[in-house]
């Protein structure tokens, strides 16, 4: 286990407010389970196809036509709640939740109210190396999306692409534990990791496929740890739903803007109203979308086309048994085992393709050195090329080799960055990539010697200063190096030249 402190929450100073507020923000993650079929029917959820081209017929709400329950659905679902350590409800039910909408088909969404598939869990989010946040799951319920209303193709008429109606939806919905912008924002970022690191969501946000509704209220000091002591919600101040945050940086700079806007009407004497409202990261401020409905609003009651969905605790614990390595577990491993530092195995275990490409390289190496090399180097190199690791020109194995001649002293640290440079644009084998192209480091004590006496004959004065001054005696070893190309191994350079000036 990770060694992580738990930090108590501090309120969030709002520069300009005449009192000091805190921050109090539930969010409700809508992620896509990574299906290739939806919720209720056999219909694709593939990406890009065209508009209407993935619309069964109980997705476009045909007459007659009956819902059947996706299982692999249900399995990401278990899946994500064994994730976030959460009670897995055997027994769970689907409701239907009305309202109108124009790329709702049915005009009712079929979700999960009542009975939940997944109970309460928790999540540890760092914050700093060491210290993290312990934010509550308060469930994950499976829904179906809705479609996608598209007003910018004609100045008088709007249009609707189905394609989406009806992909499986799990919405993780957190208590209200998160107390400022930047933990929001961190927040996200875990589950999204989770979520990948299980393989049941591609957290794609661009494409929506990860997105949040962050609730935001303020309160006075003192308020929030009376909520915490009786789990009453009227300490706290009345909350505002901004939905559909597809970015880090929008969560985080739309928090801030709502915060500010309302802890400007609470100090001028008004009330902030409940209601649902919309980030414009254009202008950097939320507007209003609609007065936030209540569950009575949605007439919600059991969904009659679909049966109790009971399942058996043998499933789960089969689904638990095929778990694999999460990233808390996998970042303290990385630590114990290869002795790396808190920032470097956050780096390596953000994602699951670098963390499994790192231990590629590392197996049987220094780890120390690995690190380096896939840190600054390699991912150094795809950032500027702008390409993922599956789009890396070098393999492990590759950059492996880089290591192993290191190790060897067959090759400078310069030399290993040089042969790097050639296998990213060659490809090969890096050692008969560093035998074509001369790289072998010097190592015979004979010639490393003759060129030192040479030098030291030819420079008496600088002899005499080096044995007065040990810290000249780098300048012998620079020399060295130089006139052998830079293929002499500086250490053992550096320890022929102390021992012929007898430091």
């Amino acid at each position: 286990m990770l060694d992580l402190t738990y930090e108590a929450p501090k309120p969030k100073v709002i520069a300009g407010a005449k009192h000091d507020w805190e921050l109090v923000i539930g969010m409700e993650i809508h992620a896509q389970v990574a299906s290739q079929s939806k919720l209720f029917s056999g219909a694709s959820t593939q990406v890009g196809a065209e508009p209407n081209s993935n619309v069964a017929f109980v997705d476009a709400a045909m007459p007659g036509m009956l819902p059947v329950i996706n299982e692999f659905c249900i399995e990401q679902a278990v899946r994500s709640g064994l994730g976030l350590k959460a009670a897995i409800n055997l027994r769970s039910a689907f409701d239907r939740k009305n309202y109108f909408y124009p790329d709702l088909p049915q005009g009712y969404q079929i979700s999960q109210l009542y009975h939940p598939i997944v109970g309460e869990g928790e999540v540890l989010v760092e914050l700093a190396p060491g210290v993290a946040r312990l934010v509550r799951i308060e469930r994950i319920h499976l829904e179906q999306d809705a479609g996608k209303s598209i007003h910018d193709m004609d100045p008088a008429m709007s249009f609707v692409d189905f394609n989406r109606t009806g992909v499986a939806l799990m919405e993780i919905v957190s208590r209200p534990d998160i107390r400022g912008p930047e933990e929001a924002a961190a927040y996200v970022a875990k589950i999204r990791q989770i979520l990948r690191y299980l393989g049941t969501c591609d957290g794609n946000m661009q494409n929506g496929n990860l997105r949040a509704d962050v609730n935001v209220s303020i309160c006075r000091p003192g308020q929030y740890e009376k909520y915490q002591a009786t789990q009453d919600f009227s300490h706290l101040g009345t909350r505002c739903e901004i939905k559909n945050m597809n970015s880090l940086r929008f969560i985080q700079a739309a928090i801030d803007y709502e915060a500010r806007r309302q802890i400007a009407i609470v100090e001028d004497g008004g009330a902030v109203l409940q209601e649902t409202r919309l980030y414009d990261p254009d202008k950097n401020e939320t507007r209003s979308m609609r007065s936030k409905e209540e569950a009575h609003d949605y007439r919600y009651f059991p969904c009659p086309d679909l049966l109790p969905l009971e399942i058996d605790q043998a499933w789960v614990d089969d689904i638990a048994a095929r778990m694999p390595e999460l990233p808390d577990a996998k970042k303290a491993r990385f630590m114990g085992d290869f002795g790396l530092t808190d920032y470097d195995a956050n780096v390596l275990t953000a994602e699951v393709a670098n963390a499994a490409f790192f231990e590629d390289v590392a197996q049987g190496r220094d780890g120390k050195m690995a690190a380096n090399w896939v840190i600054n180097e390699l991912f150094g190199r795809l950032n500027k090329e702008g390409l993922s690791i599956a789009e890396t020109p070098m393999s492990s194995a590759q950059l492996g080799g880089v290591i192993d001649l290191i190790a060897k002293g067959e090759i400078s640290g310069k030399m290993a960055k040089d042969l790097f440079e050639i296998l990213w644009t060659e490809g090969g084998d890096p050692a008969e990539q560093a035998a074509k192209h001369g790289m072998k480091q010097v190592t015979d004590l004979g010639a490393i010697e003759a060129a030192l006496d040479a030098l030291m004959a030819a420079n008496p004065d600088q002899v005499e200063k080096a044995r007065a001054n040990a810290r000249l005696a780098g300048w012998f070893t620079g020399q060295v190096l130089k006139a052998t190309g830079g293929k002499a191994n500086p250490a053992v350079v550096g320890q022929m030249v102390n021992q012929k000036l007898g430091l």
